[in-house]
């Protein structure tokens, strides 16, 4: 039986290569968005026409009563979620003496919150049928900590404690939840460093590359996979070396 993935915060960047990969790996495709509707749309409309099944939901992950909504969307269109990728989030650069409290409200409630409300919204149907995969999106600095981004780092570092906690009280009911922290990716993120700062990021990376989206996509895959039923509460960091 076709199983079924949801992707959250996948218009865009990874969260797109993620549903474009599945896709193409025979799993029906929910794409959650929440502003970004046109490159949703985009998305979409690419997928179907290639032939693939998927659908696109509309949401606010820090929400629930949104989250909730989508769900049972996708409920109604596949029947069950086998995959949840906990991939929406938002970045923000700022010294730290000058982060607001709404600053610092926003980056929790999309970046936790919301992964805390899509996970107990999936996980009762999951508990039932003894199955499903879970994986979270952190970030290396969310291993390491970055300068003018504290509360970037501080919210995906409780994603690893989380994704470590949440696996735990799960694994009996043969449920994985794993944590993929991606390094320096090729993304809208960093299009407003400046060259230099790019060459300094590649120095700095033993592998001398930055990442892509298509090469965090591929552990998302291996992980949701059976080829991993036995790998549940990791931090995978694909960073071409970066931390090490």
């Amino acid at each position: 039986m076709k199983k079924t993935v949801l992707i959250t915060g996948a218009s865009r960047g990874i969260g797109r290569e993620i549903a474009k990969l599945f896709a193409a790996n025979d799993y029906n495709v929910a794409i959650n968005y929440f502003k970004s509707e046109e490159e949703a749309e985009k998305l979409y409309l690419h997928l179907r026409d290639e032939g693939y099944s998927v659908i696109k939901v509309q949401g606010d992950v820090s929400n629930r009563i949104q989250v909730d909504s989508m769900m049972n969307i996708i409920y109604n269109r596949f029947g069950d979620i086998d995959v949840l990728v906990n991939n929406a989030g938002v970045a923000q650069q700022k010294l730290f003496t000058d982060i607001s409290e709404d600053d610092w409200d926003w980056m929790f409630n999309v970046n936790i919150k919301g992964m805390f409300n899509c996970c107990q919204a999936v996980l009762p149907k999951m508990i039932n049928n003894k199955r499903g995969k879970i994986i979270n999106i952190s970030s290396i600095w969310g291993l390491t900590g970055s300068s003018c981004e504290v509360h970037y780092s501080a919210s995906k570092a409780a994603v690893i404690e989380f994704t470590k906690a949440l696996a735990k009280e799960v694994g009996p009911s043969n449920i994985q939840v794993n944590c993929v922290a991606p390094g320096i990716i090729k993304t809208d993120m960093i299009t407003h460093l400046n060259t230099s700062i790019i060459e300094k990021l590649k120095s700095d990376t033993p592998l001398g590359i930055l990442g892509t989206p298509r090469d965090i996509a591929e552990v998302v895959l291996f992980l949701a996979s059976s080829k991993a039923d036995f790998i549940t509460g990791q931090i995978i960091s694909p960073n071409g070396g970066f931390v090490i």
